[in-house]
């Protein structure tokens, strides 16, 4: 039995992990942690109002209640505490992306296993840390690309390797939704904003998957807007060393898509929500080729708690364990190809 600890009250930890957690036998759900005062404010306490501070960690408490309401458990009073506790194997992290090294290094260095929300880190840097802790104590972390575990991935695969739409030319992947709330923390550069650590991450992601261990990155652009210190959209392309290309690109300022185009000899295939299919959702591929136009549904699956699964798995599986590092370690270096080819222009 694995006993599972949750960083901070989040959305997709009460929406989306705790559904699925519920679903695994083998994985307990033993409580979830809120931030104190200094764990939140930090050095900046001293200028914030009592009340304002009061309000805050009172409001974060009442989220926790809701957890513990509908799954049980305990609320810890830092997520410091939760990290060192005895009662704790594992901890999932929902953090904003730029608080994801701090609170996964102190897990780690405590004996703890880590699920971490995409992207790893911020940096290729302190991913390559994380992984070199973990490896030392022989623990699991897990990025959750959850997306990569649905099983229309491989039926589009089988599409594809059946000759229907005959050989490859290109592969796009578009990736991209609407302004969300000013205060989002998509759109906020010190927590880890910008839209190529998030709906740009899938996008590189998948693409690697298509085309292998030799997937390299040879055009990024990211587009920024007046009023804003992050990237909001943007694009790259990406061969490997048989010349298959893919095409990406994403955006937190677009109109929402989620899809995924195929353009071969003989036809192409398109299909959307590739990236976001929750559980029940039924997937849909069109193909059509000189002679015909059909949709066909994809398999239903829980992509989410097979995510969870895997993390299980490379808890108790070394060889398992090892394959993903080398696969976080390998978008980390992708992304930061990307980065660093835009910094160049």
């Amino acid at each position: 039995m694995v006993r599972i600890g949750i960083i901070c009250p989040s959305e997709i930890a009460f929406r989306r992990f705790l559904p699925s957690l519920s679903e695994l036998s083998d994985l307990r759900f033993i409580g979830i942690a809120i931030a104190n005062v200094d764990e939140w404010f930090g050095v900046t306490k001293s200028e914030i109002a009592d009340k304002v501070i009061q309000d805050t960690i009172n409001g974060e408490r009442s989220k926790a209640g809701m957890f513990l309401e509908n799954y049980g458990g305990e609320i810890f009073d830092s997520y410091t505490q939760l990290i060192n506790s005895d009662k704790i194997d594992a901890v999932y992290l929902p953090l904003p992306p730029a608080l994801h090294y701090k609170w996964a290094k102190l897990a780690l260095l405590s004996g703890k296993h880590v699920l971490i929300e995409k992207p790893a880190t911020t940096s290729k840097r302190d991913t390559q840390e994380l992984i070199l802790h973990a490896k030392q104590r022989r623990l699991a972390i897990h990025e959750n690309y959850m997306f990569t575990f649905h099983d229309q991935l491989k039926e589009i695969k089988r599409h594809v390797e059946s000759g229907e739409i005959g050989d490859v030319r290109l592969y796009r992947i578009s990736f991209g939704f609407p302004r969300r709330a000013v205060n989002d923390f998509r759109y906020n550069k010190e927590l880890g904003g910008g839209a190529i650590l998030d709906c740009g991450g899938y996008t590189i992601k998948y693409a690697s998957m298509l085309l292998g261990e030799t997937a390299k990155l040879t055009y990024a652009q990211s587009n920024y807007l007046e009023g804003f210190d992050v990237d909001l959209y943007g694009s790259a392309a990406l061969v490997n060393e048989s010349g298959t290309t893919v095409q990406v690109a994403f955006g937190m300022d677009n109109s929402y898509r989620c899809d995924l185009e195929i353009w071969g000899s003989k036809g192409y295939l398109t299909t959307g929500r590739v990236l976001t299919a929750p559980s029940g959702f039924v997937p849909e591929v069109i193909i059509k080729t000189e002679s015909q136009c059909i949709t066909r549904k994809l398999p239903v699956d829980d992509a989410f708690k097979k995510s969870i699964q895997r993390f299980q798995d490379c808890i108790g599986n070394d060889k398992m364990r090892e394959n993903n590092y080398a696969d976080i370690l390998k978008q980390a270096d992708l992304i930061d190809d990307f980065v660093t080819k835009c910094n160049k222009r």
